[in-house]
């Protein structure tokens, strides 16, 4: 069966090793496309039809709403189906301690039973924090693999522990 990675990354201002520094390419993309390289799996880049805003500092109050109004933001689009899929890598940068919201958008909108999601996230400092128990919530059909955090400083440093990291999920 075939692999997809599916995630959520946002470029523009972001927190990194203690200051706000603009970033061209976000830090979960870099990581979804390194991904892609050592597994061949399709690739799908989630996003919502009202972004996040570029300013780092309006971004996170954006983020901390929706999450305290457990919204479920729309997306300009969907996979067509996840039929042929086996194994669903996910991808998002932690926002207030678990996915952002979009994520959650995007798993309920299909059934995962059977299929094995891998969560992987990048943060700086704070981990998957409860992102593993919510997909665990959110798909109760689905395994939920070991997740893998990256610190969004060294996703370009990180090759041999994402490697390392999908040989063990498989």
């Amino acid at each position: 069966m075939a692999q997809l990675i599916v995630y959520f990354s946002r470029r523009g201002e972001n927190y990194v090793s203690g200051r706000i520094q603009p970033l061209s390419v976000g830090n979960t993309e870099v990581v979804a496309r390194r991904l892609q390289v050592l597994t061949g799996a399709d690739l799908f880049q989630l996003e919502p039809v009202h972004p996040y805003s570029d300013n780092y500092n309006l971004c996170i109050e954006q983020a901390q709403a929706d999450q305290r109004q457990d919204a479920r933001p729309a997306l300009r689009a969907l996979p067509d189906h996840l039929e042929d899929y086996d194994t669903i890598y996910l991808g998002y940068p932690n926002y207030w301690g678990t996915m952002p919201m979009c994520i959650f958008t995007f798993l309920a909108s299909f059934d995962f039973t059977g299929k094995t999601i891998l969560p992987f996230c990048t943060h700086e400092g704070s981990g998957l924090g409860r992102s593993e128990a919510d997909i665990r919530r959110l798909c109760p059909g689905a395994r939920v693999g070991r997740g893998l955090a990256i610190l969004g400083t060294a996703v370009c440093r990180e090759e041999a522990a994402l490697a390392s990291w999908v040989k063990g999920g498989k």
